[in-house]
């Protein structure tokens, strides 16, 4: 790979990680060694709507992503001219632009600004079932079941609810792809974002025509696929040209710094934890963010029925990726903790300590137990399986909705952490039904590595270790999902032979928490029995 126009023999090196959330857009500058120096951060506007309509606009983020850069460089006090690479990751979120770059709308706001649909969005379940009773071959690689997170499904909504903007449309962009060609003109796009989110076939190099024509997006196969990529390159590969003059400009860095073709976020995550160790192939990438995703890496291809994937050379290049996850994790505890008496005293209590609510629950919790496998015993006869946003794996079903068991009159701030336990508990739960449902499809991992602020608690990481069964990891990267993007950053600009190693050099553990034996191992046994209960019992009231 070509190095970065703006390197000087002897000079010190840097690159730059910029993760775009659904929340926010942040940018965290390293140093060869995977030592983050600097981090800025910039909020950014979700716009809600009825019937489940979630939308961004990509100036919106275009500019937090330009000022968090600036920030980031500016904080750590590095010559510009010494950045040498540039890496993105961004939500599955999908953006829709007309002729020049325009942005479109993608809602009945009919504001052009509002031109991403957000993963989040489920606007498009309908057209997901529609695609998913018609059982195309390339649902193979999805689980058997695409997802209204998807961006076909999304696509498919657009042209049947919006024919004017899916006929403007000049380029429909998985949102990690947006970025990269908002800084280099390159239209290429990631094998990461197209064949997890766009059902290319990175195994065979192709878009399946049949496919689009079968679920009514037949203009695709007909343009030669050129509205949604033609040219695909594997995460890490530098993109034609490197930062454009205007980009440049924008970010306050070097025209030519090289910019790598980029990742979903929480792949970059799974690129930023799972070379600990060495085999990626024995680690399970936990991103416990506002939803969480689950990563394994195989080398062949394992088919995991509710399980999205298997996805060629979609995180680690040459390996195979089964992609889990939990539509909404972060997201359910605040959503769950909203619904308690004792919440908005808790949340004033939260804010005075500078703290998040969850991030403040764990500390209480943890001040009420001697060790934090005992954390558990705090949730007696409290049940939570929190799927208010459906289940993503194993069941793909975005239908499935939350059950909370064993709540009674209490009002106190005690009852609140014991809510907030139990809701831990349903989260990892959750988390062991994906990592059996794999396992006994041949898919089995050793240890989880985590990421994510939501698991960033030591108290959370235990929990979630006992619930699982298996050893939870901790990195010595405060921020894993910037250290991933970085990476890909690092082998554009040629400081690295290839991802795997890079992974090998930057990625590093700082913890283990292992699961806990004795009364601790039965209890979440009994309680990992009563979730997997309460699961089919919502199914059967569901069909009611």
């Amino acid at each position: 790979m070509a190095p970065a126009q703006n390197s000087t023999e002897g000079a010190p090196r840097y690159v730059i990680g910029v993760d775009v959330g659904t929340g926010s857009a942040r940018a965290g500058l390293f140093d060869l060694t995977g030592k983050m120096l600097s981090v800025a951060k910039r909020d950014i506007t979700l716009f809600r709507e009825a019937g489940s309509i979630v939308e961004q606009s990509s100036t919106e983020i275009w500019s937090a992503v330009c000022t968090t850069i600036r920030e980031a460089v500016a904080w750590s006090g590095v010559d510009p001219a010494h950045v040498i690479g540039l890496g993105f990751d961004a939500t599955c979120s999908l953006v829709v632009l007309g002729e020049g770059g325009m942005p479109l709308a993608v809602g009945p706001s009919e504001d052009a600004e509002r031109d991403i649909i957000v993963w989040m969005d489920h606007r498009a379940v309908v057209q997901a079932e529609r695609i998913n009773a018609g059982g195309h071959d390339v649902l193979r690689y999805v689980g058997g079941r695409i997802s209204p997170e998807m961006e076909t499904p999304k696509i498919l909504w657009l042209k049947e609810n919006r024919p004017e903007t899916f006929a403007a449309a000049w380029q429909f962009f998985d949102l990690a792809d947006f970025l990269t060609w908002k800084s280099t003109g390159d239209l290429s796009r990631s094998t990461c974002t197209v064949t997890c989110k766009w059902t290319y076939l990175a195994h065979e190099a192709r878009w399946d025509a049949s496919y689009f024509e079968k679920i009514g997006l037949e203009e695709f196969a007909a343009e030669s696929f050129s509205r949604i990529g033609t040219q695909m390159v594997e995460p890490g590969a530098r993109l034609e040209g490197g930062l454009t003059v205007a980009a440049a400009e924008a970010m306050g860095l070097t025209p030519g710094t090289s910019v790598a073709a980029g990742m979903i976020d929480a792949h970059a995550g799974g690129i930023g934890t799972v070379g600990i160790g060495g085999n990626p192939s024995e680690n399970l990438a936990y991103v416990f963010g506002t939803s969480s995703c689950t990563m394994t890496s195989t080398t062949e291809p394992i088919f995991v029925p509710g399980v999205w994937g298997p996805y060629y050379s979609a995180m680690v290049p040459g390996l195979w990726l089964n992609e889990g996850g939990q539509s909404a994790a972060g997201a359910a505890i605040d959503q769950l903790l909203s619904f308690h008496p004792a919440a908005a005293e808790a949340a004033a209590q939260a804010r005075e300590a500078g703290q998040a609510l969850p991030a403040y629950m764990a500390g209480i919790a943890a001040g009420k137990v001697s060790t934090a496998s005992e954390a558990v015993t705090l949730a007696a006869g409290l049940h939570v399986v929190p799927e208010f946003l459906g289940n993503r794996a194993p069941f793909a079903d975005p239908h499935a909705r939350a059950i909370i068991a064993g709540l009674g009159m209490e009002r106190d701030f005690d009852n609140l952490v014991a809510l907030y336990v139990a809701g831990l508990c349903g989260i990892g739960y959750g988390l062991r039904q994906i990592i059996e449902t794999q396992a006994k499809a041949g898919a089995s991992v050793e240890r989880v590595v985590i990421s994510g602020g939501a698991g960033a608690s030591p108290l959370v990481r235990q929990i979630l270790a006992d619930a699982c069964g298996k050893p939870v990891v901790a990195t010595a990267a405060a921020e894993p999902v910037l250290l991933g993007s970085a990476i890909l950053g690092s082998v554009a600009a040629g400081a690295f032979a290839d991802v795997r190693d890079a992974m090998a050099a930057l990625s590093h553990m700082a913890a283990q928490y292992d699961p806990s034996g004795g009364d601790i191992a039965d209890i979440h046994e009994r309680r990992y029995r009563a979730f997997l209960s309460l699961q089919d019992v919502a199914r059967t009231a569901r069909s009611d």
